[in-house]
């Protein structure tokens, strides 16, 4: 089964491109997910830490975080 996708996969002209291409949206993303993180102030932290301990009615006061 591999066999037959990359023989069939090898004749098309330029998809070399494809897996750079997601190894770049794969990296993108991780790094704009560590930087959101490490901008994150200790409010949100709190306010995030507490979400899965939260009943379904209660509400989330998000004023409190200073940006």
């Amino acid at each position: 089964m591999l066999r037959y996708i990359k023989h069939n996969m090898s004749e098309i002209s330029g998809i070399e491109i494809y897996p750079i291409i997601a190894l770049l949206i794969f990296v993108i993303f991780f790094v704009v997910m560590l930087w959101r993180m490490y901008k994150m102030t200790k409010a949100e932290t709190d306010m995030y830490s507490q979400l899965p301990l939260l009943e379904d009615d209660e509400v989330i006061d998000t004023n409190d975080t200073k940006e």
